[in-house]
């Protein structure tokens, strides 16, 4: 145990270096307030800092919501009634009552026939948006007739009466009844579109806005007279990169017509078509125009 406390000079500066070390430090913590300071606010600022952010918070989830842009309830599809908030039994409502060609003209009507509750007609009325002709008529009266319409007589134009579709002026299709500024301005801008202009009169069901009556009435006083220039493929030999030039046909629906035509052996009608699976039954008129037997 003796040679345990038999220290050199050296070693006992460095004990009792090590002892002041200690004492030392023993004060400092005994001594010194370690606390940490409080750090001054101006609560005033601070709630003009939460206000904001809470504010650019509500700004970007109305940015995230997506938007809703004006549209005619008349064309609403599954996935736009989905994204509006209906349900399946009031689109499927809406779709019935357009294939028997019937149009909604105003956010009463739409709702009779959808059925939707209060609350949603009263979100998604705001946006619906009705042709000129609908939301802002020209007063009627009991003479009424079309300004091209032969003043003595209320029996249909010959061809020879009526305007070439080709060459109307935008001043001769505003004289038709329901066919506005907007409207003619899409009618030229439709047929210049394709060079020559229209192929026959059914193209008119094209132009977005322009409702079966106003068509009826444009073609009591106007016709294709010089229709463009169009190929027209042969249905029972065509291949399917010729069908998929006609507008409105796919390379899915060319598959299915070249089958179907083999199991027919061959169309004998272009109204067979309809037989087609997915064929766009809705626009066969327009596929006419392209297709011959």
């Amino acid at each position: 145990m003796k040679s345990h406390f038999q220290f050199s000079n050296q070693q006992r500066s460095g004990i009792f270096l090590l002892l002041l070390i200690i004492v030392v430090l023993q004060c400092v913590y005994y001594f010194v307030d370690f606390s940490k300071a409080e750090v001054s606010s101006n609560q005033e600022e601070l709630n003009d800092f939460r206000n904001e952010l809470d504010s650019l918070r509500l700004v970007e989830l109305e940015n995230s919501k997506p938007k809703i842009y004006p549209f005619n309830p008349n064309y609403i599809t599954d996935y736009k009634g989905y994204t509006l908030g209906m349900s399946n039994e009031e689109i499927d409502r809406l779709h019935k009552f357009r294939e028997s060609n019937q149009w909604v003209n105003s956010a009463k009507e739409f709702q009779k026939i959808t059925k939707v509750s209060d609350s949603l007609l009263a979100t998604i009325s705001p946006y619906f948006k009705f042709p000129d002709w609908v939301t802002n008529p020209k007063p009627k009266s009991n003479s009424y007739r079309n300004t091209y319409s032969n003043s003595n007589s209320n029996s249909p134009k010959t061809y020879a009466q009526k305007i070439d579709l080709n060459t109307a002026t935008l001043a001769q299709l505003q004289k038709v009844y329901g066919v506005g500024e907007k409207l003619s301005e899409r009618i030229i801008k439709y047929r210049n579109k394709h060079k020559g202009g229209f192929i026959a009169d059914v193209e008119l069901s094209e132009i977005w806005g322009l409702e079966p009556e106003v068509i009826e009435r444009i073609k009591n006083d106007f016709t294709v007279k010089t229709p463009r220039a169009t190929k027209k493929y042969n249905l029972n030999t065509a291949t399917r990169d010729e069908l998929v030039m006609i507008q409105y046909i796919d390379y899915e629906i060319a598959n299915n017509i070249i089958e179907e035509r083999s199991l027919r052996d061959g169309f004998k009608s272009l109204d067979e078509l309809t037989k087609v699976e997915d064929f766009p039954i809705r626009k066969i008129e327009i596929i006419k125009l392209y297709l011959h037997l």
